[in-house]
């Protein structure tokens, strides 16, 4: 799984005119799946997003988690994560995973998120055309992925 994780002061997903999420202070977390990823993958996630201390204490040095300081998070997926810019100048999505193995992992990474913050998360449409907003604050934006943890 690829993860780029967005510290914002709001953020919001619209579908086809109509706001389907919204967020003041959190996390827009965009995520791209792959045939490899498994719950192994999911786990580490969500704990990861769960606890990355990228949120700033009172002296403005970030030493808190989303959990912390109580905030939302958006999650919306995204196959082109995985595109391939090797060869030629259209990108390959061969990695990404189609929709009936995605989706799955998809939800079980929204629950897995939800026990780890004891709330409810918002999500993007899966497979929908979305028009995503955001205000990052900072900026402060890092690209998480499963198969290489650095």
């Amino acid at each position: 799984m690829r993860a780029v994780l967005q510290r914002v002061s709001s953020a919001s997903v619209i579908v086809l005119g109509e706001n389907i999420a919204e967020i003041k202070a959190g996390l827009l977390i965009l995520i791209g799946i792959e045939d490899a990823d498994n719950t192994e993958d999911i786990n580490w996630l969500s704990n990861k997003i769960a606890n990355l201390r990228i949120f700033d204490d009172e002296n403005k040095v970030p030493n808190l988690s989303v959990k912390d300081i109580a905030g939302d998070i958006i999650l919306v997926s995204q196959f082109t994560l995985h595109a391939s810019t090797k060869k030629g100048n259209r990108p390959s999505y061969i990695k990404a995973s189609k929709g009936n193995i995605a989706l799955p992992l998809f939800e079980k990474l929204i629950f897995k998120i939800e026990i780890e913050l004891g709330k409810k998360i918002q999500q993007g449409k899966f497979g929908a055309d979305m028009k995503v907003a955001l205000v990052n604050e900072g900026p402060m934006t890092i690209i998480i992925d499963t198969k290489n943890k650095e």
